[in-house]
């Protein structure tokens, strides 16, 4: 069994080297960042999950993304931290990974091959796990020679984009506030689709009134489009 593993997950490591144009000195780290949690329940023993690297490349990319605002934009440490939220987003992620077409580089159990190589949240993991991986492997330069060109082809889209991006969730936060006692909270209150393309409906609540409900693709996605809609309610301007 363990010849079989490792001859697989050599495939998909050098595969997955040529689409991301780097070579691992370590090929373990890449193992583990290609390896989700199910391929790991099937082999117990033999092979480690991408969650502790996924965990380490979160940090890695918010400090690559944080620098790259800290020298381009002249805001305040609010407006910063809004710009690198929504760069380093679960959506933003889930692009890149599209791109890199990384869920077929993926080690899935069987269960969860079919959806998993397309879950948003799934893949989105993936390319943080990969960046972490790299850091580990090659330290931060190589890692923003992987991540920085996406980060900043990402932020010239929004900055160009009529709309922008907005933090619908850190504003409604910030106006609920300033009415002490007031309680926010959303709920996810229906799942509907496939497993590879949910879509999530979601609930804004203040206190025990529902302010809004709306729909995205991940529940994250979701959340943003009900806090838009409850303070488009409230006739703030967006």
């Amino acid at each position: 069994m363990m010849e079989s593993v490792l001859n697989e997950a050599e495939r998909k490591i050098t595969l997955l080297e040529e689409r991301i144009d780097y070579r691992f000195d370590d090929r373990q780290l890449a193992f583990d960042a290609i390896t989700h949690s199910s391929y790991q329940n099937e082999h117990k023993g033999i092979v480690v999950s991408n969650e502790r690297l996924e965990f380490l490349g979160d940090s890695v990319l918010s400090l690559i993304t944080g620098e790259l605002l800290y020298k381009t934009v002249r805001e305040d440490e609010g407006s910063l931290t809004k710009t690198r939220a929504a760069l380093v987003c679960e959506e933003s992620l889930y692009e890149f990974a599209k791109q890199l077409d990384l869920g077929s580089f993926l080690l899935f159990g069987k269960g969860e091959a079919q959806d998993g190589r397309v879950r948003p949240s799934t893949l989105a993991d993936a390319v943080e796990a990969v960046l972490g991986a790299i850091y580990l492997d090659g330290g931060l330069n190589k890692a923003k020679a992987f991540i920085l060109p996406f980060i900043k082809e990402r932020f010239a889209a929004m900055k160009t984009s009529s709309a922008g991006f907005k933090d619908y969730k850190t504003l409604l936060q910030e106006i609920v506030q300033k009415n002490r006692g007031d309680k926010l909270a959303y709920e996810i209150v229906d799942e509907q689709g496939p497993a590879h393309d949910k879509i999530f409906l979601c609930s804004v609540k203040i206190n025990s009134n529902v302010m809004a409900t709306a729909s995205g693709h991940s529940k994250k996605a979701a959340e943003q489009s009900a806090a838009r809609e409850a303070l488009l309610s409230m006739g703030v301007e967006l």
